[in-house]
């Protein structure tokens, strides 16, 4: 699990990979979820709130700039 302050520390392009290959598990294990095949369930509610992170921190740096303009 990412913590705030190191994904404020990326670039938007690292977050924007980060958020692709994080969207890209979370389908993965959805998959794995509706199959059966779900071992560890936890990691379903991580990626969600990573997922969320990263795009809060994408957000607010969009509406900084916006804002500074």
């Amino acid at each position: 699990m990412a913590k705030a302050s190191d994904v404020r520390a990326k670039t938007p392009d690292e977050l924007k990979t980060d958020l692709v290959s994080l969207k890209k598990e979370q389908f993965n294990l959805r998959f794995q979820r509706a199959s059966g095949q779900l071992e560890n369930t936890a990691r379903v509610r991580v990626i969600r709130r990573d997922i969320a992170r990263i795009k809060t921190v994408l957000n607010e740096r969009a509406a900084k700039a916006g804002a500074g303009e």
